[in-house]
This record gives C-alpha cells, sequence and structure tokens, in this order.
C-alpha cells in the first residue's frame, strides 16, 4: 500500500489495515470467504505475474495443505535445480495477520514469489563471481530462491538467509534441508532477522555482499532497513548492498534518502540485463501475458550501495 505526505493522516497504516481485515474475517468469514484475498490487495500491491526468467515447474500438492513443492530450473547449464516448498498464492489466513502484528512486519513473504526475487536470482547467477568466497546475507528473503541460487551456483564462503517473519524462516529452513546437496562447501543457514535490531550477534559489519528484493514499499520500514544495511555491510574493507525494487511512486526516493542519511552511497541502474530489460519492452508494448503491468511498480531498478 502506497501513501504519501500529504495524505497519510487521513489512509491508515498498513498494521491498522491488517488489524481491520482480522476483525472482519471473525466476525464474516463463514458469510465472505474471500476477505482473506480482499486484505491482501488493501495490504500492499501485489504482482500476480513476473518476468519468468527462471522456469518454475509444480511438482506436488496437497490439497488439505496451502503449502505446495514447486521446482526451479536455473538457466544456465550445469547448474543443478532447486525445489522450493512454498505457500499457494492468496492462501493467508487469521494466524497470519496475527504474526504480522505481534513482530510488527509486513506478509508479504508469504503472499507470493514477488517478481524482483526472480529478477534478483536471475542476476546474482549471471554474475556469480561477485560472490565467489563472499560472506552473503539476504534480507526479506521470503522463500529464499535468490539465496539459495547464490548458495547453489557461485561458490560463495556463507550464505545466510534471512527474514523477520518466523513462519517465512520455517520454510527456508525446510528449502535449505531440501537443497543442501546442491551448495558444496557453501555453507548455508536461516536467520530471523527484524530490522530495527541494533546489534546482530556476532554479523555486525561481516558481510561482503547484501541482497535484497522488493524491500522497500513500506516506507514505515525504510529508516530500520537502511540502518540494518548499514549495520551489515563489512568495515573496514570493500563491500556492497545489491536492492532490485521498482520505484513505485516516491517510495524509493524515500528509502534512498535514509541511505544517505546513514553515510552510504548509492548509484541507480535501470538497463542491467539486456534479457530482462528485452522482457519489460515487451510488457509496456502490449504483452497480455502480465495484465496491468506498469513501469512504475513493476520493472525493478538494480540499486547498488557502498560506503
Amino acid at each position: 500500500m502506497e501513501t504519501n505526505s500529504n495524505s497519510a493522516s487521513s489512509k491508515p497504516s498498513a498494521s491498522s489495515l491488517r488489524w481491520r481485515i482480522l476483525s472482519r474475517a471473525v466476525l464474516h468469514r463463514a458469510k465472505n470467504p474471500d476477505e482473506s484475498q480482499l486484505g491482501m490487495k488493501l495490504i500492499s500491491r501485489k504482482a500476480a505475474k513476473g518476468f519468468n526468467l527462471i522456469p518454475c515447474q509444480l511438482l506436488n500438492h496437497d490439497h488439505e495443505s496451502r503449502d505446495a513443492q514447486f521446482c526451479y530450473t536455473l538457466p544456465t547449464q550445469g547448474c543443478p535445480k532447486l525445489v522450493l516448498t512454498q505457500r499457494l498464492n492468496n492462501n493467508a489466513d487469521l494466524t497470519d495477520f496475527e504474526i504480522c502484528n505481534r513482530h510488527n512486519i509486513d506478509n508479504t513473504g508469504t503472499v507470493c514469489q514477488w517478481p524482483s526475487e526472480d529478477v534478483l536470482a536471475y542476476y546474482c547467477l549471471s554474475h556469480a563471481d561477485m560472490f565467489r568466497s563472499k560472506r552473503v546475507i539476504e534480507l526479506g528473503s521470503g522463500y529464499g530462491l535468490a539465496g539459495l541460487t547464490i548458495a547453489a551456483t557461485t561458490e560463495a564462503l556463507e550464505v545466510v538467509i534471512s527474514d523477520g517473519n518466523p513462519q517465512v524462516v520455517d520454510y527456508i529452513l525446510h528449502n535449505i534441508n531440501t537443497n543442501s546437496g546442491a551448495f558444496g562447501e557453501t555453507r548455508v543457514k536461516p536467520m530471523k532477522l527484524h530490522w530495527n535490531e541494533k546489534e546482530v550477534s556476532n554479523l555486525s559489519h561481516t558481510f561482503d555482499v547484501i541482497v535484497a528484493s522488493d524491500c522497500t514499499f513500506f516506507k514505515e520500514f525504510h529508516k530500520d532497513l537502511a540502518q540494518v544495511t548499514e549495520l551489515l555491510l563489512k568495515k573496514p574493507g570493500p563491500s556492497e548492498a545489491i536492492f532490485f525494487s521498482p520505484k513505485r511512486g516516491n517510495s524509493l526516493d524515500k528509502f534512498l534518502e535514509e541511505i544517505k542519511d546513514n553515510g552510504l552511497l548509492f548509484s541507480i541502474t535501470e538497463i542491467y540485463d539486456p534479457e530482462i530489460w528485452n522482457r519489460h519492452q515487451q510488457f509496456m508494448n502490449g504483452d497480455e501475458s502480465w495484465p496491468g503491468y506498469e513501469k512504475d511498480h513493476c520493472y525493478p531498478l538494480l540499486i547498488r550501495i557502498t560506503r
């Protein structure tokens, strides 16, 4: 959900929307089973399609469960396939909203696989050298596609796949265990990480590379995300954060103001991969495989953040 400075007083916060949806679901779930799906649309603008850079196939689905297994075929010769267990799209329930409010987090990690995650994983696969022998952490990882791709293909020293939602971290752990045979000598572990943490055990200033995708939507989390980025980037020595995010009005600009306030530098690149740019152009020129595609909300820019 987007808000701006001129209308902040008239629009409810994400957390208040979550509580409103929760109360409606309690009162009206029997009458209106689609209430939680309506809630998803109110809390965040979820993209139903994507760039489809990494082919994905449904392996199996237990119809008594909200989960399913998907196989991702990494589009580089010799790379392993990754099997991820993830929530079927639009299957939120009351427990999800309760956890979001208890931990002051959004629920986007369990809504779907987000388009910029696909772009991030593809970009990392195409730039494996930047991760070789490096310590890497993914922030707001969702089901962990990008982090698992880095772990399976780049010979990184260590990959930490993190999220602030304990439900999502359970999925990450499961997916790490499922794909452990693909990681070689790379150490891979899940981590529950809230961006407002001021100290992160013994991890402060130790990561060579931070990666994240679709993490700048909610302005209420911008300050914490910028601060944890500064906290985790290695010093002394070279380090950088690789973020992919659409502009979404002034949301990305507001986040980058926080980055500057934390003493960090950044660059923005619009055309960073010919295949991704080509697919973007097709969507802009009327390709109907992604209905409602808009550059501002759908095309992720590459943000590189350094000291």
